[in-house]
C-alpha cells in the first residue's frame, strides 16, 4: 500500500502548530457565534441548542461518511461542536440553574467517562487511531463534551473568580504554554498532553470570545457578536487554505512497510 493511500485512510488532521491556531479560532467562534444566535437574535439557549444540535448531527454524519480527510468538513464539524457546546453549557448553567461549578463538574465526569469507555473499548484514546466508525464516534462525542466543559470552565473562571475575561484568557493561555513545554521537555504521555491542551483551548476561546463581545462595563470590548463571528470565520478560511492541512498518521502505517 502506498503512503498516499495510507495517509488518505485517516480523516482527522495531523497535529501541528497550524492545527492549534485554527482550533483556538474555532473555539472563539463557538462563543461569539453561539451568543449571537442565543442572545443577539434573542432565540434563547434552548432554541440555540436545538439549532446547533441539528448542525452538529449533520456535520458528524458527513464527516463519518467521507472517504478521506476534508479540511473544510472537519473544521465545520469542530465549529459545530464548539457552538453547540456553548449553548448547551449556557442552557445548563443559566436556564436550568445548575451553575458554573455544577455544570463543570457534571461535564467533567461525562468527559472522563467518555475517555474511559473509549480507552477500555479501543485500547487507546490517541487521535492517531481514529480510523473506524466506532472510534470516530468516540472521537466526536469526546470532543463535544470537552467543548461544552470548556465553555463552563471559561465562564466560571471569568465570572465567579474575579479574574474577568482578560484574566481568564491569560490563565488558560499560560496553561496551554506549559503543556507545550511539557510536550517537548518531559516524558509525560503525548496523548494525555494532547487532550489536556484540546480541553483547555476551549475555555481559552470562551474567554477571548467573551472579551470581544461583552459590554465595556463587564470588562469586554463590546464588539458586535455577529461582526466578530464573521471576522473569525474569514480568518479560519484563510488559515485553512494557507496552512498545511493533511491527514494525520493512520494506525495501518505502523504495520505496513
Amino acid at each position: 500500500m502506498t503512503n498516499t493511500l495510507k495517509q488518505g485512510l485517516s480523516k482527522v488532521p495531523e497535529i501541528v502548530l497550524g492545527f492549534w491556531i485554527i482550533k483556538i479560532l474555532a473555539t472563539t467562534l463557538g462563543e461569539t457565534g453561539g451568543d449571537a444566535v442565543t442572545m443577539s437574535m434573542h432565540l434563547g439557549y434552548a432554541a440555540g441548542t436545538v439549532i446547533f444540535a441539528v448542525i452538529f448531527v449533520v456535520a458528524v454524519i458527513g464527516q463519518m461518511r467521507a472517504v478521506r480527510f476534508n479540511p473544510l468538513l472537519y473544521w465545520l464539524t469542530i465549529v459545530a461542536t464548539t457552538t453547540l457546546g456553548t449553548t448547551m453549557a449556557d442552557f445548563a448553567d443559566r436556564s436550568l440553574g445548575i451553575g458554573y461549578a455544577g455544570g463543570a463538574t457534571i461535564l467533567g465526569l461525562l468527559l472522563a467517562a467518555s475517555l474511559a469507555v473509549w480507552r477500555w473499548t479501543e485500547g487507546s484514546v490517541s487521535v492517531d487511531r481514529v480510523a473506524t466508525p466506532r472510534t470516530e464516534t468516540f472521537y466526536w462525542i469526546t470532543i463535544l463534551f470537552s467543548q461544552t466543559l470548556g465553555t463552563a470552565l471559561g465562564d466560571w473562571m471569568a465570572d465567579s473568580n474575579g479574574l474577568g475575561f482578560g484574566g481568564g484568557a491569560v490563565v488558560f493561555g499560560t496553561a496551554i504554554i506549559l503543556i507545550a513545554v511539557a510536550y517537548y521537555f518531559t516524558r509525560i504521555s503525548h496523548v494525555v498532553l494532547f487532550w489536556a491542551a484540546f480541553i483547555l483551548s476551549r475555555p481559552l476561546g470562551a474567554t477571548v470570545g467573551d472579551l470581544l463581545d461583552k459590554p465595556l462595563a463587564q470588562g469586554g470590548f463590546e464588539l458586535s457578536r455577529t461582526g466578530a463571528s464573521v471576522v473569525l470565520i474569514g480568518a479560519m478560511l484563510v488559515l485553512i487554505a494557507a496552512l498545511p492541512q493533511r491527514a494525520g498518521p493512520h494506525p495501518a502505517q505502523q504495520r505496513i512497510s
